[in-house]
């Protein structure tokens, strides 16, 4: 089916960004409240008391310059406070410190596997307090007012769901890898609210938005999205198109939007310029100790570069890419290994060349083996707890992947010797000897094994000596079907070329 109209999404992103202290006040920033009293974390400020005046957190403008810096936005040179007033139980004063006028950053960028996303601009706010609902009376929690968010607005060029969601997963990973917020979706440390709306192919004009409130997993976007526009475009298709803006719910058990209210303008909000806080500009900076040319050295490598560095340097497919280099301690983890293998192989002398041809040269196999054993067998064990712990050092675990390369083990007990390292986090030459007993090492009866298969095989030794090398494998295979794997592959492989040849 031709499709006659266009999508247009846009995102507006709120973060909990962690820090000491809430935004204004010295009240502590616990972000997660499910296990405490209601209102036991609470001031003057948080409850807007009369004649109270609110201080700046250092901390949360240090870590929004560094997230404007590493999106590649444009620092204002005045940034300043605005008063957002309205009306609503669970803002006692009134009105939401915000920013309008001036933010922060302006621009940036957020680049995805599925194309760049233009952002509009990055600005500074606290949050509300948060309302409890049952039939019979409400119920208002303060302990969340003043906490400190940054407000991330894409511009409005998405132009599907999948974009929106692909966006949401690579913020979440770059601000996780810049430790400014914890953005577990989940826990409301990264809430999304997604406007959508719909034009005819080739029209320039915007038409009125619906904003969906509120969402609070990736899933829950892009599904919100999928069906918001089909709606939109059953309407567009019976010549009633939407005609004023909307805010909508997403209730996820029925799978649809539902109408909340007509959506308020920027008028509504009767912005102002907050009298209490001073403009942000290069003087408070100097005066806080912000040193923004520090701040832009310190800057870590971000998810979507690290993976891009690491296809290309290691040959890594997208997936493997994503798994080894999405989270920070993995991809440390990783690149140790590597750098630890390089020097082993270097150390050599019998490997002939230059550095870089030596390591190019055996590069492939040993990225095989890091790919296979850590992905496969390593995260698994690590990520049975809940909290990331790959207690295998990357020193022990390159002697692990270099008894591998050169056939001292073989994959059935490779995997026990992982496991035993991976429990007893003692280093591979401890476990070995701990689980000598589970080798075959008398020669003489490797030998007798090895005489009884060439004895058995005929055909494939006869076509061994034509030439047909690749039946040397399943002659290998047959030795190690007969002792349960319980040899050396490089000690199959010496006897076995002295017998044939």
């Amino acid at each position: 089916m031709v499709k006659n109209f266009e999508t247009i999404i846009g995102l507006e992103i709120h973060l909990a960004v962690k820090t000491k202290s809430k935004f204004f006040c010295s009240c502590p920033n616990q972000q997660t409240f499910s296990d405490k009293k209601p209102n036991f974390n609470i001031c003057p400020i948080c409850l807007s008391h009369p004649g109270v005046l609110p201080v700046i957190n250092k901390e949360i403008l240090i870590k929004a310059l560094k997230l404007g810096m590493a999106l590649k936005g444009k620092i204002s040179e005045i940034s300043s406070f605005d008063r957002k007033n309205y009306f609503y139980p669970d803002l006692s004063k009134g009105y939401q410190i915000s920013q309008y006028k001036f933010p922060l950053i302006i621009g940036g960028l957020v680049e995805t596997d599925e194309g760049a996303i233009e952002l509009e601009r990055v600005h500074l706010e606290e949050d509300t307090a948060k309302l409890f609902h049952s039939q019979k009376a409400s119920w208002l929690d303060f302990n969340r007012a003043g906490i400190p968010l940054l407000e991330i607005v894409t511009k409005p060029t998405l132009t599907n769901p999948k974009q929106a969601k692909s966006f949401l997963e690579e913020l979440q990973k770059i601000v996780r890898a810049l430790d400014i917020s914890a953005a577990e979706m989940e826990n409301g440390q990264m809430r999304c609210d997604a406007n959508i709306s719909l034009r005819p192919l080739k029209e320039k004009k915007y038409y009125p938005k619906m904003e969906i409130k509120n969402l609070n997993s990736f899933k829950s976007v892009e599904k919100a999205l999928i069906y918001e526009e089909a709606r939109q475009t059953k309407l567009w298709q019976k010549n009633n198109p939407p005609l004023f803006q909307e805010t909508r719910g997403w209730n996820e058990k029925e799978g649809i939007t539902v109408k909340q209210r007509e959506k308020e303008e920027e008028k509504d909000y009767r912005y102002f310029p907050e009298p209490d806080l001073p403009p942000l500009n290069k003087n408070f900076f100097i005066k806080q100790g912000i040193n923004i040319k520090e701040l832009r050295k310190d800057l870590p490598e971000l998810p979507f570069s690290r993976r891009q560095r690491l296809k290309m340097e290691y040959g890594l497919n997208k997936e493997q890419a994503k798994l080894l280099a999405d989270n920070k301690e993995i991809s440390c983890y990783t690149e140790k290994v590597f750098s630890e293998l390089r020097a082993w192989l270097l150390s050599l002398q019998t490997v002939e060349g230059s550095e870089q041809e030596i390591w190019e040269k055996n590069k492939s196999q040993f990225v095989k083996l890091i790919v296979k054993w850590l992905i496969n067998y390593l995260l698994p064990l690590a990520k049975k707890e809940e909290v990331l712990d790959l207690k295998i050092t990357p020193e022990n675990f390159s002697e692990f992947i270099i008894l591998f390369y050169e056939k001292k083990i073989n994959g059935q007990f490779a995997k026990i010797i992982l496991e035993e390292m991976f429990e007893t986090e003692k280093d591979v030459d401890q476990v070995l000897i701990n689980k000598k007993s589970i080798f075959l090492e008398n020669k003489d009866e490797i030998y007798e094994i090895i005489q009884r298969v060439i004895k058995d095989n005929p055909e494939a030794v006869k076509k061994y000596h034509q030439g047909k090398i690749n039946v040397f494998k399943f002659l290998i295979g047959q030795v190690m079907k007969k002792t349960q794997g319980k040899i050396s592959i490089k000690i199959i492989e010496e006897i076995f070329k002295k017998e044939l040849n």
